[in-house]
């Protein structure tokens, strides 16, 4: 039966894909434009096409007056890169059945394909009881015991319960509350269900330019998006993926199961090769679609060209960010091969609990005061703007409140006086400032930094990387280096002239494949070359937040003596 693509979009199970699709209403625009804003625009009746993926592509979005959603206004249409930090507003339109939130949600082992439900009813299962209102994560969709189901968590006093459900069990499911931020980009990817709209409430914005125009002025209210979608596609004869708007005036029908679907190309993502076990290396391939640039590595993935991948793995970079006043600030990932210096710049405490945090065996750590404190103790030390101080230890102290001895714990520190020392104690509660002062003119490689101290730690490059054309970060003001993160990297070659290997993020380039039935060069080329890589700011922030799960928060700072 033929429907709209629209319609069809709406239907289609993302596990059930690939599916290859018949136009049966074509439409053409005028004149010899096949595409049109990197979009195809002319479908032909009768032409035959393997429908590989879609994703949104980008936002309706329902301006809400008065934060009533009840009453919304103007529609604009937004980029998934317009600036904002959004928080996610839980639906609540019931789902009736696990197998319909299947079918609409993302559920897998991406970090945001975990969605959370609750029951208005109690759901008793063999050896397990589902409390009504009791949240559930989804984490995986599997096959247990010969019928699909999701595999699911509950958290009951700090303990973690794991069952499945069945996607046939029917019920009446809302979504959780979600206390997380999320970029525009994001909730488009894994947070909008197929089929619903999804309501959001601005939480803070991130400047560029030109965003001002798309929303009031001074906005901080709810916004109702719907999505337009856009399939990825390939076509009988093209080595290129095509990309269909979801509102195309055309109509499809559906002819997978009487089609010979391994007469098209496997277009393949990084993220799938990556997939790959290690035995399957090296691979040749041809670029299908890529990523804009004509500096390497990235003009070695232009669409027809053909690359060696030799290996996949795991690689440190240290993430640093551009010491600006403004919010003009860029972020780099810097790989552990970079070969320029740096002199160290001065580190910022807002916290003695920093101090403690920050000081090292190796050297002492000379501070100023840049805000006074006055101490509610008469055993402890109260601050004037200007004190210098060398940071000694943490121990425990003893203090009188309110007529009884009690131990807090405070920092050791020496005061530096014109002509001696006097010995001082900081309680760690202490919100105050301080500035380093800094006496090592040595120069540094960035291994040696991140091997002998504690980040975040503050830098400015004083012998550029003679290795690569231009060194982004020698421009740069000053670099606070903030944390070092492991990442995912294939290396790849050129296939005509293999001369030189260079390392490829995998999830930060979009980028398409497919494999030749090549034969393939074992050896990998005599240099392996790496580039400083710019990020986004909202790929900043997901660097920030997806490295810091897997780290252990650091302990509370000590609360001030009530």
């Amino acid at each position: 039966m033929a429907s709209t693509l629209e319609n069809f979009i709406h239907s289609l199970d993302l596990r059930a894909l690939p599916r290859v699709i018949q136009i049966q209403s074509g439409v053409y625009c005028q004149g010899s434009v096949y595409e049109m804003f990197g979009n195809e625009c002319s479908l032909s009746t009768g032409e035959v096409i393997k429908v590989i993926g879609f994703k949104i592509n980008k936002l309706i979005a329902s301006i809400c007056e008065n934060n009533e959603v009840s009453k919304c206004s103007a529609k604009v249409e937004l980029p998934l890169n317009f600036p904002g930090l959004y928080k996610v507003v839980a639906d609540k339109t019931p789902y009736v059945s696990i197998e319909e939130i299947a079918r609409k949600f993302s559920i897998g082992p991406t970090r945001l394909c975990h969605p959370c439900f609750y029951s208005a009813k109690d759901i008793k299962l063999a050896n397990f009881t589902i409390k009504r209102g009791e949240q559930i994560t989804f984490n995986s969709v599997e096959e247990v015991d010969g019928r699909m189901a999701v595999e699911c968590v509950v958290v009951r006093n700090n303990q973690s319960h794991s069952f499945t459900l069945p996607l046939s069990q029917e019920g009446e499911f809302y979504e959780c509350e979600d206390d997380q931020i999320y970029t525009l980009k994001e909730i488009a990817e894994w947070k909008i269900p197929k089929c619903r709209n999804r309501i959001v409430k601005l939480s803070n914005t991130l400047q560029m330019r030109d965003s001002s125009s798309l929303l009031p002025e001074n906005f901080d209210g709810y916004l109702v998006l719907m999505p337009v979608y856009e399939v990825q596609a390939v076509m009988k004869f093209r080595k290129d993926i095509v990309h269909i708007l979801s509102d195309l005036d055309v109509e499809v029908k559906d002819i997978t199961d009487c089609y010979d679907i391994g007469s098209f190309l496997q277009p393949l993502s990084l993220e799938d090769i990556f997939e790959r076990t290690s035995k399957e290396f090296p691979v040749v391939a041809e670029i299908m679609e890529g990523p804009s640039g004509s500096q390497k590595p990235y003009n070695l993935l232009s669409t027809g060209k053909e690359i060696v991948i030799y290996k996949k793995y795991q690689a440190a970079r240290v993430l640093a960010s551009e010491m600006r006043s403004d919010s003009s600030k860029r972020h780099f990932l810097i790989p552990m091969s970079y070969k320029g210096k740096f002199k160290r710049r001065p580190r910022e405490f807002p916290t003695a609990y920093d101090l403690e945090i920050a000081r090292t065996e190796k050297e002492q750590l000379h501070v100023v005061a840049t805000k006074a404190f006055a101490s509610p103790h008469k055993e402890l030390f109260s601050v004037s703007v200007g004190d210098q101080f060398l940071v000694q230890q943490c121990q425990t102290s003893e203090v009188l409140y309110e007529g009884r001895k009690k131990l807090i714990d405070v920092l050791a520190c020496e005061q530096i006086l014109s002509d001696t020392y006097k010995k001082v104690l900081l309680p760690m509660y202490m919100e105050g400032g301080f500035v380093e002062v800094i006496h090592d003119k040595k120069q540094y490689q960035l291994s040696e930094i991140c091997k002998e101290f504690h980040l975040p730690f503050n830098v400015k490059v004083s012998v550029r990387d003679l290795s690569i054309e231009e060194d982004v970060l020698a421009a740069a003001p000053g670099l606070q280096f903030e944390e070092e993160i492991t990442d995912s990297y294939l290396l790849i070659s050129s296939a005509s002239s293999p001369m030189e290997s260079w390392e490829i993020p995998v999830y930060r380039l979009s980028t398409l494949v497919h494999l030749l039935n090549k034969d393939v060069p074992r050896a990998v080329p005599p240099v392996t070359r790496t580039t400083v890589e710019e990020v986004s700011e909202e790929e900043y922030y997901m660097l920030r937040r997806y490295e810091n799960l897997t780290l252990h928060p650091p302990p509370r700072p000590p609360k001030k003596p009530t």
